[in-house]
C-alpha cells in the first residue's frame, strides 16, 4: 500500500475579475433619471456591452506535488500567491479549473473562523456534528469529548449557540475538534493568528504531536520560524505555480532571498500587495539622522526611517515590523499607539517619519514588512518592502559584535559584580 496520502497533478484554478468602474453616490432624482435612461437605452447598451471589463486570473498554475504520510508541510509564499485557495481545494470547499487531486484519509481543516459550524447550534452540538462530518461514531466522539472541551477552554459557554463566541471563541473550538478527533489529514491556515499567544503556543504543539503520531498536517504561515520549527517539509508558491519544495529549512531560506531581491525594485511596480490603494508606498529611506547621517544603520546610533506615501488621507498611520535572517519577527513599530513624544509637522506633506534615539539591533541583516492605514482602513502592505543593514556599534559604552550566537535586540543594561 502506497505511503502516499495527497496527490496534486497539474492543478490549475482560474477566477473571472471584473473591472467595472465603481459608482459614485448619487441623489434620488439621479437616480430615477439614470433608471429612466435605463429602460429607454436598455436594447442599446446590451450590444454595447465589451467584454474588456473582465478578466481571467489564475490563482493557482499547473502545480503538482505528492506529501507522505506523517509529512509536516509548510505552505508559504507571499499575499496573493495561491496558498489559501490550494488549502481550500484540498479541503475540497471549492472546485479546481484543470488538473485533479487524490486524497487517502479523513480530511479536518481550519480554514476561516466559524469554518464547519452552524451559528444556531451549540458548542456541544456543534462537537457532534463535526465528528459526524468526519465520519465518526457516537461513541468515538464522547470517547474525546472531555479533551475537546478542556483543549478549547469553552466549559462555561458549552451549551451556548456558537453564533455569540468571540472569534477568539470559534478558533479554540475549531481547532480542538479539527486536531482531536483523530483525522487522517489536518490542514490549518494562519486562522491561528486570532488566538492569543498562549494558545497558538498550545495549538502548535498539539499539531507536532498529531505529526509524531503519524498524521499529516499542512499548514499555512507568514511566520518563518514556526514553520521551520513546526515542519518538516516546505512549499514555497509564487504567483500560484510551486517555486520551490524541499526541506522546511531550504524552502525558507529560497523565500527569504526572493523578498530580498526585490530591495532594488521600485515600490511602486510592486505587484503583491493588499489593500484599498487609495494611498500607495512609493519608497523608503533609512538614514541615521544624525549630525554624521548614514543609510548604514548602527548599534546604539540614532536610526530614522522614512516613509513616502503617494498621497494623503485623514488619520494616516504607520505600521512595520522587522524580521531577522530566519523569518522571524524581531520587534514592531505601531503609530496608532501613540506617545507624549510624538510630533506633528505639517510641512510633511506625504511622508511618515519614524526616529529612534538608539537604534537596539544587533549587527545583521533585517527584512522590513511595511503596512499603511487611513482612518483604521488598509490602504496598503508590502511584504519584504525594503532590507536593511545594521554594523557592529557602541550601546552607552558598551560594544556590540557581530559573533554573538543568541538574539537580535541588544538593551542598555549595567552589572554588579563583587570586588
Amino acid at each position: 500500500m502506497s505511503d502516499k496520502v495527497i496527490r496534486v497533478e497539474n492543478l490549475g484554478k482560474k477566477y473571472v475579475l471584473s473591472h467595472q468602474q465603481q459608482e459614485r453616490y448619487t441623489t434620488l432624482r439621479d437616480s430615477i433619471a439614470k433608471n429612466a435612461k435605463n429602460i429607454l437605452g436598455s436594447v442599446r447598451k446590451q450590444k454595447s456591452k465589451s467584454s474588456n471589463n473582465k478578466e481571467e486570473f489564475w490563482a493557482l498554475d499547473n502545480v503538482s506535488f505528492e506529501i507522505k504520510q506523517g509529512d509536516r508541510v509548510g505552505i508559504i509564499g507571499r499575499n496573493g500567491a495561491g496558498k489559501s485557495t490550494l488549502l481550500k481545494i484540498l479541503s475540497r470547499i471549492t472546485e479546481p479549473t484543470r488538473g485533479r487531486i487524490s486524497i487517502n484519509g479523513r480530511v479536518a481543516s481550519l480554514l476561516e473562523v466559524g469554518t464547519g459550524f452552524h451559528p444556531e447550534l451549540t458548542g456541544r452540538e456543534n462537537i457532534y456534528l463535526n465528528g459526524a462530518i468526519l465520519g465518526m461514531g457516537k461513541t468515538e466522539i464522547k470517547r474525546k469529548f472531555d479533551e475537546i472541551v478542556a483543549f478549547a477552554e469553552i466549559e462555561k459557554f458549552l451549551d451556548t449557540p456558537v453564533k455569540r463566541y468571540s472569534s477568539g471563541m470559534y478558533v479554540r473550538l475549531a481547532f480542538a475538534v479539527a486536531a482531536h478527533l483523530e483525522p487522517e489529514i489536518l490542514i490549518v491556515d494562519e486562522v491561528l493568528a486570532v488566538g492569543d499567544a498562549q494558545f497558538q503556543k498550545k495549538c502548535l504543539g498539539k499539531m507536532e504531536d498529531v505529526g509524531k503520531e503519524g498524521r499529516t498536517v499542512i499548514f499555512v504561515s507568514h511566520n518563518m520560524g514556526v514553520v521551520q520549527t513546526l515542519c518538516t517539509r516546505g512549499i514555497f508558491l509564487k504567483q500560484g505555480t510551486v517555486y520551490a519544495d524541499d526541506t522546511a529549512s531550504n524552502v525558507v531560506s529560497i523565500y527569504l532571498q526572493t523578498l530580498e531581491n526585490t530591495e532594488s525594485q521600485n515600490l511602486l511596480e510592486r505587484t503583491e500587495r493588499r489593500g484599498r490603494g487609495l494611498i500607495r508606498l512609493a519608497a523608503i529611506s533609512v538614514s541615521t539622522g544624525d549630525e554624521y547621517a548614514s543609510n548604514t544603520l548602527a548599534t546604539g546610533r540614532p536610526a530614522r526611517f522614512t516613509f513616502h506615501l503617494t498621497g494623503v488621507r485623514p488619520k494616516l498611520a504607520c505600521v512595520f515590523t522587522l524580521y531577522n535572517q530566519y523569518g522571524q519577527a524581531i520587534i514592531n513599530f505601531n503609530s496608532t499607539v501613540q506617545s507624549s513624544e510624538d510630533l506633528t509637522n505639517i510641512e510633511l506633506k506625504n511622508t511618515l517619519i519614524c526616529e529612534l534615539d538608539e537604534l537596539g539591533l544587533k549587527p545583521g541583516r533585517y527584512r522590513m514588512n511595511v503596512a499603511i492605514m487611513s482612518d483604521g482602513e488598509l490602504q496598503d502592505h508590502i511584504e519584504g518592502a525594503t532590507v536593511i543593514e545594521v554594523e557592529e556599534g557602541v550601546l552607552r559604552g558598551r560594544p556590540v559584535i557581530s559573533n554573538v550566537e543568541y538574539g537580535n535586540v541588544c538593551m542598555h543594561h549595567r552589572w554588579v559584580l563583587p570586588i
